[in-house]
């Protein structure tokens, strides 16, 4: 085994392949950027090396920096982790031939699955089944759009270099081919440098089913079987799961000794992942499952398939790496229960899911279950990179065992300010199609806003109990100091109702609180009362500092809300700490009780605005004298309007 270990990757990768390394008693080393210069893979590691600036292509994507890095620490192999250089094969060979140890496939094996075509033209030798289309050398629009047709439609345009979903465009019809395929080369072109095109037939309901391959240099490959990577949003993973739904004993042989076999056509080393496309229309069969590509590193969802084999694969890495053999014949491995994974990521589905970043001022993740990720509460999120948060990893004896687990898992993230797709996840995972395993790539899409659609309701309530119960003090009375204490005290009569205006997540709303008993009942926009009584919904907020200086942070299914009360302080909504009245809605003035010039006690009524049928007392916010009144009795205001002004004693 290698003494020391020079991890040319970041984030939570780098920081899952340190603890193996940790525990294995291999020293690490770290590469940073100038942008991860206090990142937590870099306090993780026993070393850490600066290698150039924030930009991927400054820094991680330089393969002399890391190399003069590992040669500068003594480090006696390289892992690449996934993406940046992993599937680099000019790289991968340059470590070589410094005398480093690769921790992956040999180089030959990375540039044979690289390119699309070729690797199906290995595939199709090795008796491998794939996908019909044409690999064809003749890149004319004229040969492209006869094979298309031949093959018949709907096809798809695949970059031979692609990845990721770039440069890959489905086509419905003759008439729309060639300028998809221009569209299709310009984005290759620019992803890959490579303009070259294979055509598929496009498979109506897909399912996307992988393998995980090992292979080791003493001739030995064995599968640790299949994961399903199905629930996919514009061709990017979003939950992935070991074992694959519907998948029968029967077909996972098949799948699984195709997935040997295209491994051992490469003369592979190392993790590797064989991906399938599956026609889901009528559940998974070995004869309409085919090859698509092969991932030549190890891939982000793999904790599944350690979850249900009990095997860590960075350890079964580094030990090939070494030149030691398998640890596992493929008669040891078996697969215990069901697990998923999800990836928490900092992005706003309300923006169509752009990228959010900032400084995670909260990071609260389920503390039962596993959790990758290279960040902590604290840390800042960069545009740099990824945007990935953590992977939420859950493993249980059933698959419906799994999915409850996962679903509550990211319904109790809390991360603030910055937003996160926890809420999507939370709902993906609850999704019928999802939770009846017949969900396929195009789920997500189909779904729509039935994905998107948050829990608006109860962090407006949970925010407006907390504020209610701080101005409800206990044991009120009238002659108590605090005018909070008299929120609906009206002497001889019943308590008066109040309006209270707020904003959630940027939108203006509006409660109708109304004391019932112990209690209230509220009403939201104008619809019917939705809380009754003291119950209030089962939520998590932040709150601000008293008194209440700041906007309130619900988290409710893993969705952040922000609450703010903008004319605050005490419950009258058009007061403001500087003493300015304002109209919090708009409405009708029902009555004026005082005169510019009079002395006012905090908490006394100013005057009385009345809009759909409820009336809403405007108080003092401090002791002082009305300077300023431009109110008019049985005048109309408009939200916003200046009604008047009170200003301190001298």
């Amino acid at each position: 085994m290698m003494k020391s270990l020079l991890i040319a990757n970041r984030g939570e990768i780098a920081c899952r392949i340190i603890r193996t390394a940790r525990r294995l008693g291999i020293e690490t080393v770290a590469v940073y950027s100038a942008a991860d210069a206090g990142a937590l893979h870099v306090r993780s590691a026993d070393r850490a090396v600066a290698i150039g600036a924030a930009p991927a292509s400054e820094s991680y994507l330089v393969g002399e920096r890391i190399l003069a890095a590992a040669r500068d620490t003594g480090a006696a192999a390289i892992h690449p982790g996934y993406g940046f250089l992993s599937e680099n094969a000019d790289f991968a060979q340059s470590v070589i031939d410094a005398g480093l140890i690769w921790v992956g496939p040999r180089p030959a094996s990375i540039r044979a699955m690289g390119l699309k075509d070729a690797a199906k033209a290995r595939m199709i030798a090795a008796g491998v089944p794939v996908t019909p289309g044409y690999l064809g050398d003749d890149q004319s629009a004229d040969r492209l759009l006869a094979e298309a047709s031949a093959i018949g439609w709907p096809v798809l345009i695949k970059a031979v270099a692609g990845g990721g979903g770039k440069g890959m465009r489905r086509v419905d019809s003759a008439d729309a081919f060639v300028n998809a395929l221009a569209s299709c080369r310009r984005e290759a072109t620019a992803s890959f440098g490579d303009d070259r095109v294979l055509i598929e037939k496009y498979i109506p309901s897909p399912r996307h089913i992988e393998v995980q391959v090992f292979g080791d240099t003493h001739g030995n490959v064995v599968h640790l079987f299949e994961r399903d990577c199905s629930l996919q949003r514009r061709h990017q993973k979003v939950i992935e799961e070991a074992p694959a739904p519907g998948m029968d004993a029967a077909t996972r042989a098949a799948v699984c000794d195709a997935a040997v076999r295209a491994a051992r056509a490469v003369d592979y080393v190392g993790a590797g992942t064989i991906e399938f496309i599956a026609d889901g229309s009528q559940g998974l069969s070995a004869d309409r499952i085919w090859f698509m590509e092969m991932n030549t590193r190890l891939q982000v969802e793999h904790p599944v398939t350690e979850a249900i084999t009990g095997q860590d694969l960075v350890e079964w890495q580094l030990r090939v790496a070494a030149g030691e053999p398998l640890p596992c014949r493929q008669e040891d491995l078996a697969i215990d229960g069901w697990a998923m994974e999800a990836r928490l990521y900092a992005e706003d589905p309300a923006t169509g899911f752009l990228p959010s970043t900032g400084p995670l001022t909260r990071l609260r993740l389920p503390a039962d279950i596993r959790i990758d990720t290279g960040v902590e509460q604290g840390d800042v999120v960069t545009p740099f990179y990824d945007p990935m948060i953590a992977k939420l990893i859950v493993h249980a004896s059933t698959r419906e065992a799994a999915a409850e687990a996962l679903s509550a898992a990211c319904a109790q993230v809390e991360v603030a300010p910055v937003r996160t797709n926890a809420g999507f996840l939370a709902r993906c995972a609850r999704a019928d199609a999802f939770r009846a395993g017949t969900a396929t790539t195009g789920f997500i899409a189909a779904a729509g806003d039935d994905l998107l659609r948050t829990t608006d309701d109860a962090p407006a309530m949970a925010a407006l109990g907390w504020r209610l119960e701080e101005m409800m003090e206990p044991d009120a009375s009238p002659w108590a100091p605090s005018p909070d204490a008299l929120f609906g005290f009206r002497l001889n009569h019943a308590p008066m109702p109040a309006r209270i205006a707020f904003r959630q997540n940027g939108t203006a709303r509006v409660a109708d609180v109304r004391p019932d008993g112990a209690g209230w009942s509220i009403a939201l926009d104008g619809q019917a009362p939705v809380m009754r009584g003291e119950t209030l919904p089962t939520t998590h907020g932040l709150l601000p500092a008293a008194p209440w200086t700041g906007p309130i942070q619900i988290f409710a299914d893993g969705d952040l809300h922000i609450v703010d009360f903008p004319n605050r302080p005490e419950l009258a909504g058009g007061t403001t700490v500087n003493g300015t009245i304002r109209a919090p809605m708009p409405g009708r003035i029902v009555s004026i009780d005082v005169a510019e010039g009079d002395t006012v006690t905090k908490g006394q009524t100013l005057l009385v605005l009345e809009a759909m049928k409820m009336e809403q007392a405007l108080i003092a916010p401090f002791d002082g004298i009305v300077a300023t009144l431009t109110a008019e009795q049985g005048g109309q205001v408009v939200e916003g309007a200046m009604l008047a002004e009170v200003t301190r004693d001298a």
